[in-house]
């Protein structure tokens, strides 16, 4: 039986993830450990709480003694590890919380697997959940043309640049991650995704706070000109490439999760406007006023498009979703579950974003 440590497990990827393992593999004892910060959200896992093979345990990557006693604890024969700080915004204002959790945890959960692993290194893994931040950004060569914007796309093999703390901490915690394997002979994968959406996302990120804004009539604060270009990927199917990866990826390499979908911001902000006031019976255009341009985000990377050519060649994943299919069913999971986006948008939140967007505006 595999007793598989899954971290950051009640935020918004970790949870699809959770879910995934607890219901799939009932051989296996799945931990969830995540510390509870705002992001956290264990109402995000109601339907499998009660599994047996599926135990929570509330705590902090960076805890390094506590860390090494959940290894011994729970015999951990593998860690798939999403627990991070991933907000941009939020590492402008607060670089030094990203470098605690992002660099120092992720040290700290390597260093407490090598210690109980101590060598032995069959059936263990390493699984570390990263970004297409850290490769920084790719040129917008074709504006006015349908997606693909531009002639690059983000490989495994692209160099780093990271343009945020928050990229600078993912990139530097991938280093520690390559740096065991190749150091100490930690068998580890690395995984780099691009944009993620669908149910359970934070209402920080922008797909389900313009949906909750246009449900109850707020501006929807666009940077800059709305121009930036994100590829994005249905939460789901993320967690099966991890699923995938994790089970047959080879040890010691990197693989890029993408979905091979191009959108603008601000074609994004159409769309949702035109789903949400469909699915609410509001007319064509009712939220179109909300649109509201702020000042753009500092080292506001242009265009994110990643290959996943080698994903797919090699182990057969690719993403079942179109765009347009995966936002019609977050839009209608988020208006069925308002008392889920009610419960955590609390008056702290509501305060925090603002003032962010009055700064800005």
């Amino acid at each position: 039986m595999k007793n598989i440590l899954i971290t950051g497990g009640a935020g918004f990827i970790g949870s699809h993830v959770v879910r995934l393992f607890v219901n799939k593999y009932p051989e296996y004892n799945i931990v969830n450990l995540d510390a509870l910060t705002y992001a956290g959200n264990l109402a995000n896992l109601k339907d499998i709480e009660s599994a047996p093979n599926y135990t929570f345990i509330k705590a902090d990557i960076c805890d390094y003694e506590r860390m090494c006693d959940l290894m011994q604890e729970h015999a951990i024969d593998g860690v798939i590890h999403l627990a991070a700080e991933s907000h941009v915004d939020r590492s402008i204002k607060d670089p030094f919380t990203f470098a605690r959790t992002n660099v120092m945890g992720t040290l700290s959960l390597l260093q407490a697997a090598r210690q109980y692993w101590n060598g032995d290194w069959q059936g263990k893994l390493f699984y570390h959940i990263s970004t297409d931040e850290v490769y920084g950004a790719l040129e917008l060569d074709k504006p006015e043309e349908p997606a693909p914007y531009g002639s690059e796309f983000f490989l495994e093999t692209t160099k780093y640049n990271p343009h945020s703390p928050y990229s600078a901490s993912k990139a530097a915690s991938d280093h520690f991650v390559r740096a065991y394997h190749d150091t100490y002979g930690m068998p580890t994968l690395v995984t780099n995704c691009s944009n993620n959406y669908g149910p359970y996302q934070f209402p920080e990120k922008l797909i389900p706070l313009f949906i909750n804004n246009i449900r109850r009539g707020k501006p929807l604060p666009v940077y800059g000109k709305g121009e930036n270009v994100r590829d994005w990927l249905y939460v789901v199917d993320h967690a099966r490439a991890i699923d995938t990866i994790f089970h047959q990826g080879k040890v010691g390499d990197t693989y890029n999760i993408g979905g091979f979908n191009e959108w603008k911001n601000i074609d994004i902000v159409k769309v949702l406007i035109k789903t949400v006031d469909k699915l609410l019976g509001n007319p064509a255009g009712h939220s179109d006023h909300l649109i509201t341009f702020v000042t753009d985000r500092a080292g506001h990377d242009l265009r994110y498009a990643i290959d996943s050519t080698k994903l797919k060649n090699e182990l057969g994943w690719e993403p079942s979703l179109q765009f347009e299919e995966g936002i019609e069913k977050t839009v209608r999971w988020y208006l069925d579950n308002q008392e889920w986006m009610d419960n955590i948008t609390s008056g702290e939140y509501e305060k925090y974003y603002k003032d962010m967007y009055q700064n800005r505006s």
